[in-house]
């Protein structure tokens, strides 16, 4: 029979430790997140980390593995958010009051005001997505154009079931930058990452979130479209058009939905594609090439762009250059 190969680990790229040492484990975990005490259950020789991560801006992927279960007491998170996700195991998560037992289908968010304990099992590997707290807060607050009064705090047990959207855009920012993608894609991802969090998992402000937002005038609407055509080729994100004409991003998209039938991302990326159309259309094969055109007007992934480009014009963009 063919050898099996092995599937490579999680963020294998980036590795920070892989130690059968228990405290030099905890200071390289700690250097990533913060202080905290790291007991093996057992004093035997099974302890083995594996312990992989990046930042990226506000967000950050990890890999951990302890090999053997520990228990694990970092008192208060303060300035961060964790989303922890198991692979495969199970963990006993206590954080203030709350207690759940952590599984591949039950994942687990920690309030970062309340105290944090942890019990790992053995063989249990976990994908832990770090969010900045205060990055996040003022996210909430974009997304409410109102005053976040009170400390964001999720529910302790995130459903992996219900939450599947969030955890794909987290599939996508790891492929992202697994495969070195370009800066610009990872960052409209954590965007992405953040709003489908707050949307998601259920926390404190989940009643406002969903709460209808009050309609954008159409004279808002022009505005907002005016603005997406003069700078279409700069990085403009839905956040930078609301702020713009000065209201909140859930007006925003409830005026675009109800006055244009779309999103105001769905229509930067049509006005985006209009232009890369018009300038292969101008362009001369022998000198201009189809990737160049596509980033300057912002398409920095040019699979996922020649997809869109064939669903609206019926043709790949190489052609269109060629005719």
């Amino acid at each position: 029979m063919p050898e099996r190969v092995s599937e490579p680990l999680p963020l294998a790229g980036y590795e920070r430790l892989h130690s059968t040492d228990v405290d030099e484990t905890r200071e390289a975990v700690a250097a990533a997140f913060c202080p905290h005490g790291l007991f093996p259950v057992q004093r035997r020789p099974a302890f083995e980390a594996r312990f992989h991560s990046v930042r990226l801006g506000d967000v950050g992927l990890n890999y951990l593995d302890y090999g053997d279960a520990v228990r694990i007491a970092p008192g208060q998170l303060e300035d961060f958010f964790l989303v922890q996700l198991p692979l495969s195991g199970s963990a006993e998560i206590t954080c203030g009051d709350r207690h759940i037992v952590s599984h591949p289908g039950l994942a687990s968010v920690p309030a970062p005001d309340r105290m944090l304990s942890m019990r790992w099992g053995a063989g249990n590997p976990q994908l832990i997505v770090w969010i900045d707290r205060e990055r996040l807060e003022n996210h909430l607050r974009t997304l409410l154009d109102h005053p976040v009064t009170e400390p964001l705090r999720f529910e302790l047990g995130m459903d992996t079931t219900a939450c599947r959207p969030w955890l794909n855009v987290v599939a996508l920012l790891r492929g992202e930058v697994e495969r070195g993608g370009e800066p610009l894609a990872q960052h409209e991802l954590e965007r992405l990452l953040m709003s489908r969090l707050l949307l998601a998992q259920p926390n404190n402000y989940s009643a406002a979130l969903h709460r209808r937002a009050p309609e954008a005038a159409p004279r808002v609407v022009r505005a907002a479209v005016e603005l997406i055509e003069a700078h279409a080729a700069e990085r403009l994100t839905v956040e930078d058009i609301a702020e713009a004409v000065g209201i909140s991003v859930r007006a925003l998209q409830e005026g675009f939905r109800r006055t244009l039938d779309s999103t105001p991302t769905g229509y930067l990326r049509e006005v985006r594609l209009q232009r890369v159309r018009a300038a292969l259309a101008a362009a001369d094969p022998r000198t201009a090439g189809v990737t160049d055109i596509a980033l300057r007007w912002g398409f920095v992934h040019q699979g996922r762009f020649s997809v869109q480009y064939r669903q609206r014009f019926g043709e790949s963009p190489s052609v269109t250059l060629r005719r």
